[in-house]
C-alpha cells in the first residue's frame, strides 16, 4: 500500500524504514506513559480535578489510554496510536495537512510518498475526543471512534486519519515545505 506523509518531526530521506509494532512506538507513547500516575489518580479521585484546568499532555493521556484499551480488546489488527505513523491516502490530502501545518506554525519539512507492509486504519478525526475525567465515558467515546460508522447526523464532513503501522519506507520526497524551521 502507498500513503503520503507531512513531515513534521525532523526530515526525512529517500530509502528510510521506519517501524511500527509492539516494540516500536511513536511519541505519543512515552508521552502517555509518563502521564499514567496522574490518570490513575484522576480516576481513583476525579473529585479532586477540574476538567477547564486539566493540562492538555494530561487530556490526551486520558484519551489515548481509553482509545488504546478499546482497540486492544475489540480492533485488535487495527494499528495502535501510540505506535503508528499518521498518513494521507493521497497527495492532495497530505498537501491540505501540510498547509494547515504551516499556518498553526509547526515545523513543516515536506511531503513523502511511503510504501507500507502492514495494518491501516482510516477513522474520522471529528471523532477523536477531548479525555474526560470518567474513565467509562472516555471507553464509549473510544468505541465510537473505533466502530468507525457512518454517521453523518449534522451534515459535518469528515476529517480522515490514516493509521499505518508495520514496515514504512520513504520512497519519495514529493514536496519540499520548509517551513517554520529554527534555523541556527
Amino acid at each position: 500500500m502507498y500513503a503520503y506523509h507531512v513531515v513534521t518531526d525532523k526530515p526525512m530521506y529517500v530509502g528510510q524504514q521506519i517501524v511500527f509494532d509492539e516494540e516500536h512506538h511513536s511519541g505519543v507513547f512515552q508521552r502517555v506513559r509518563d502521564k499514567l500516575d496522574i490518570v490513575n489518580d484522576i480516576y481513583s479521585n476525579p473529585s479532586k480535578y477540574n476538567m477547564e484546568k486539566l493540562e492538555h499532555h494530561t487530556a490526551v493521556a486520558l484519551r489515548e489510554l481509553a482509545l488504546e484499551e478499546v482497540r486492544q480488546k475489540k480492533y485488535p489488527k487495527y494499528p495502535s496510536r501510540m505506535s503508528c505513523l499518521y498518513v494521507s491516502k493521497t497527495f492532495e490530502e497530505a498537501d491540505n495537512w501540510g498547509k494547515f501545518f504551516v499556518e498553526i506554525g509547526r515545523p513543516t519539512y515536506h511531503i513523502v510518498k511511503l510504501e507500507i507492509e502492514g495494518n491501516c486504519f482510516i477513522g474520522d478525526a471529528k471523532k477523536c475526543f477531548d479525555g474526560q475525567l470518567d474513565k467509562n465515558e472516555n471507553l464509549r467515546l473510544a468505541e465510537i471512534y473505533w466502530e468507525n460508522k457512518i454517521d453523518n447526523i449534522d451534515n459535518q464532513s469528515s476529517i480522515y486519519e490514516m493509521l499505518v503501522d508495520g514496515k514504512i519506507t520513504v520512497i519519495e520526497i514529493v514536496k519540499e515545505i520548509n517551513a517554520n524551521l529554527e534555523h541556527e
